[in-house]
Parts: structure tokens; sequence; C-alpha cells
């Protein structure tokens, strides 16, 4: 899909010359950097949900299960 986009001058010149170093095709550089920044904050928005979730949650072990992990840790030998 062709899409007409503005971007600043500076940040213009910058690609051109990304775009010449890594040989790719201006369009495949800037599909290639959106894909990158849509993927970025998608992942934000799973990772803002769990967090949410998670924050309503008590997140302590059960008692029981503390005190045998913490009796495992302590018949480990560490070197």
């Amino acid at each position: 899909m062709k899409v007409a986009v503005s971007v600043p001058d500076p940040v213009f010149r910058a690609a051109e010359r990304v775009s010449r170093r890594m040989r790719l095709s201006r369009s495949r550089l800037y599909a290639t950097a959106v894909e990158a920044f849509v993927r970025q904050h998608s992942e934000e928005d799973v990772t803002s949900l769990l967090n949410k979730v998670y924050a309503s949650n008590a997140s302590r072990l059960d008692p029981a299960l503390e005190r045998a992990s913490l009796e495992v840790l302590r018949r480990e030998r560490w070197e």
C-alpha cells in the first residue's frame, strides 16, 4: 500500500544514509522501521496488561511451598 507521510528533513537525510549503507530501498527501510515500532508497542501493551493483572493479585508463595523451597536451598551446595 502506498502512503504519503511527512518526515522532518534531518530524519529523512539520516534515513537516506542508512538505506544507502544497508542497500535497502527507501520503502523497505520505512516498512521495516514501522514494523519494529508497531511490534515494540504491541509488546508494551501485553506487558501493561500483565502488570495490571499481577498488580491486583497477591504474588506471595504459599507458606508451605516457601518453607520447602528455602529448605532445599539451605541443603544445596553452592560452589
